[in-house]
C-alpha cells in the first residue's frame, strides 16, 4: 500500500505551521523524508512527528531547516513563536521579559534552575511528572534547552543563581547525570557573567525556602519579579511588590556562601556521585 501523508492543519499553531512549512518546502525540493533526514542530521521518525506537529522541533534543528533550503531565517522565525505554545500563559510573559532581561538573578530550593540544567537533568526532572507523555515531556526539554540559546550570545545578560544546599545532595536521574549536573553549575560559580551560591543547610531556615524566586531587570531598569510554587507562579510586575522580593532576595544573598566556598561545597557533593566509570573533574 502506498504511503499516504497525514493532512496538515497549518493554522491550528505555530507548531502546527512550523510543521506544515517543513513539509512544503521539503516537497518543493523533490526530497523524501529520508533524504532531508540525511541533510539535516535528524531521524526519519522526528522529522515526520514535526511535520505532524506531534513533536516539538528541537532548538538546533530551524537553524539547520534554514540552510537545507536557503530560507534565511524563516524557520528560526516560525520556532521562536511555536516554543512559546509549550507554557502557560503566564510563564509565557515571565520569558518575554527573561528574554529581554540583562541581569537574571534566581532562586531554587530544590533543583537546578533551567538556566544551568544539562539536558538529561531537565529530562529527568520533567519525567517526574507522571501525566506527562513521552512526547510532552521531550517537547518541554527541547523548549527549556532552548531558553538557553541566550547564554551564548555575544553579550549574554549576568546570572546570580542561589540554590539550596538540598539541591546537592538529592540525585536527579542517575549518578552520572547528577554528576555532570553539579560539574556543569560548578562551571558557572564565578565567571564574567554567572554567579553561583549555595544556601548552606547551616544557615537555618529563611523566608524563600517554600518556593522559587527569579527577579528580572529590564533594560529601562525596572525590575519584575517571579515567584513559584510546586503548581503555581506569579508574576510581579508592580514595582512595589517587586521591591519587596528584591529585599528578600538580598538578605538571603548575604547569608549564603560566597562563590569561592560554595564551589568547594558543590566538589564535596560530586563525591557522593563518583563511580569508577566517572572521568575526574
Amino acid at each position: 500500500m502506498a504511503f499516504k501523508p497525514q493532512t496538515l492543519t497549518p493554522y491550528l499553531s505555530a507548531r502546527h505551521y512550523f510543521g506544515a512549512e517543513q513539509r512544503r518546502h521539503r516537497e518543493s525540493a523533490g526530497l523524501s523524508l529520508v533524504q532531508l533526514a540525511g541533510i539535516v542530521n535528524s531521524s526519519k521518525s522526528t522529522l515526520a512527528r514535526i511535520e505532524t506537529a506531534e513533536l516539538m522541533p528541537p532548538p538546533d534543528l530551524p537553524a539547520r531547516l534554514d540552510a537545507a533550503f536557503g530560507t534565511d531565517k524563516h524557520f528560526h522565525g516560525l520556532y521562536e513563536l511555536a516554543k512559546r505554545e509549550a507554557h502557560p500563559d503566564q510563564y509565557r510573559r515571565f520569558m518575554d521579559f527573561e528574554a529581554q532581561a540583562e541581569v537574571i538573578e534566581n532562586y531554587e530550593p530544590q533543583v537546578i534552575p533551567g538556566l544551568l540544567q544539562t539536558k538529561e537533568y531537565a529530562q529527568a526532572q520533567l519525567s517526574l511528572q507522571e501525566e506527562l507523555t513521552r512526547e510532552k515531556v521531550e517537547e518541554l526539554v527541547n523548549a527549556r534547552m532552548s531558553r538557553q540559546d541566550r547564554l551564548r550570545a555575544a553579550e549574554p545578560p549576568l546570572r546570580w543563581t542561589i540554590i539550596d544546599e538540598s539541591v546537592l545532595r538529592r540525585q536527579m536521574g542517575s549518578r552520572e547525570c547528577t554528576y555532570k549536573q553539579l560539574a556543569r553549575l560548578l562551571e558557572q560559580v564565578d565567571t564574567p557573567d554567572s554567579k553561583v551560591q549555595v544556601m548552606p543547610f547551616s544557615a537555618g531556615p529563611h523566608y524563600l525556602m517554600g518556593g522559587s524566586l527569579h527577579l528580572l531587570t529590564l533594560p529601562s531598569g525596572s525590575t519584575v519579579a517571579y515567584e513559584e510554587g510546586i503548581e503555581v507562579g506569579h508574576l510581579y510586575e508592580d514595582r512595589g511588590l517587586a521591591k519587596k522580593w528584591r529585599r528578600r532576595y538580598e538578605v538571603l544573598r548575604a547569608n549564603a556562601l560566597p562563590p569561592a566556598a560554595s564551589a568547594e561545597l558543590i566538589r564535596d557533593a560530586m563525591e557522593d556521585y563518583k563511580s569508577c566509570d566517572t572521568p575526574p573533574s
